[in-house]
């Protein structure tokens, strides 16, 4: 953990530009144009240029600025071998300027090689470069000893604090990426379990109305191939032409339920068990509205239910009851006995597996199997 801290390079979010207010980045080119204005005000204030010096003053500046770029630019990169070269390049065009009589352009430019070496480079290299030219602006800078050392820890304590603001403000701008992306992931993870709902819903409102279809058709076939008479096989198939059209209505309710707009479960549950002779239900417990998705499972159990109850045991009676409990909602159908049905042997298919999933996917259960007096359902689902 120690090696990583001196070897580490401040991110890319912290060296870049990436996030940083308009106001930051104009406090920056304000420095930036200070530090110029400084670099120029010493090279041509002074009353030795002129001429070839001028020139050499102009062409010492260019440089700088290049060298100051470019190091920006692999430092961005963490790219330590170029940086270290372009910044020991900056400390030399400062000592020449200070041969050359161009002192205060010297002294900005190895105070500032100091501060952005700090900032900008990992602390293990940072540390040496920061210090050369720490030192070499205290061995000549004229100023009294002991504003040279204070300007020079201010100089070092600059440059540490604004590593640190960086590594803030690039630590700030990887979160908001990652909250953005766990944003992105959460809608399109809640638009797919949406439409995971929605086709479950149109599936188990098919798989119903097609069930209890094939059972009257199926019946038609077994009288046709026993030559009953044409009644009979007529009315097994206006019985599937109106489970048809019921498909169809709760085809429509469904659609409606997933806009919200759910009739009170109560009522439901008389209108399904008003269609079937011998069938009744109870309510207990103290009424309230459920949420969506335990409604729609429990109409859902009460139709499958009671489509089972028509294929595998004809004629018998059957007992709806509904509990409304503290934490849970209770749903039981049972049927007293019957015949067994003509389609008792046409297969099972899959409707229990499909409800007792539909209960587990809301942290319920569903339990059925033959009690003392036929075949019992009860489905329990918290709320």
């Amino acid at each position: 953990m120690t090696l990583n801290v001196w070897t580490r390079w401040p991110s890319r979010e912290a060296l870049g530009r990436v996030g940083i207010s308009r106001a930051r980045r104009f406090l920056a080119l304000f420095a930036r144009l200070l530090v110029l204005g400084m670099l120029l005000w010493g090279v041509f204030t002074g009353s030795h240029v002129h001429g070839w010096a001028a020139a050499g003053a102009a062409v010492g500046l260019l440089a700088a600025a290049l060298a100051s770029w470019a190091f920006f630019r692999t430092t961005l990169d963490h790219r330590l071998r170029p940086s270290l070269a372009l910044v020991a390049a900056l400390m030399a065009i400062g000592a020449v300027a200070q041969l050359t009589g161009f002192r205060v352009p010297a002294l900005v430019l190895w105070c500032g090689c100091a501060v952005v070496s700090l900032e900008r480079l990992p602390l293990a290299a940072a540390l040496p470069v920061a210090s050369a030219a720490l030192a070499t602006y205290a061995a000549v800078d004229s100023d009294p000893w002991l504003t040279t050392a204070a300007t020079t820890a201010g100089l070092a304590l600059a440059g540490y604090v604004l590593r640190l603001d960086a590594e803030a403000q690039g630590q700030a701008q990887r979160l908001l990426v990652q909250e953005r992306a766990a944003r992105a992931a959460e809608a399109e993870s809640a638009a797919l379990a949406e439409r995971a709902r929605i086709a479950r819903e149109i599936h188990d409102v098919l798989a119903h109305s097609l069930s209890a279809q094939l059972v009257h058709l199926e019946a038609a076939r077994l009288l046709i191939e026993r030559g009953a008479d044409r009644e009979q096989i007529l009315q097994r198939v206006v019985a599937a032409r109106g489970m048809a059209r019921d498909g169809l209505s709760e085809t429509r309710q469904a659609l409606s339920a997933l806009r919200g707009e759910l009739t009170p479960l109560e009522d439901f549950l008389n209108g399904l068990v008003g269609m079937n002779d011998g069938a009744e239900v109870t309510v207990t417990g103290e009424r309230r509205p459920l949420p969506a998705e335990a409604s729609q499972t429990v109409r859902r159990v009460a139709q499958e239910a009671l489509t089972n109850v028509r294929k595998h045991a004809p004629g018998a009676r059957v007992r709806v009851r509904l509990e409304y409990g503290e934490h849970h909602v209770t749903l039981a159908v049972r049927d007293m006995g019957g015949t067994p049905g003509e389609l008792t042997e046409a297969g099972g298919g899959y409707g229990l597996l499909g409800m007792r999933e539909r209960a587990e996917l809301l942290g319920g259960s569903l339990e059925a199997g033959p009690h003392e007096e036929g075949f019992a359902v009860t489905l329990k689902v918290p709320v």
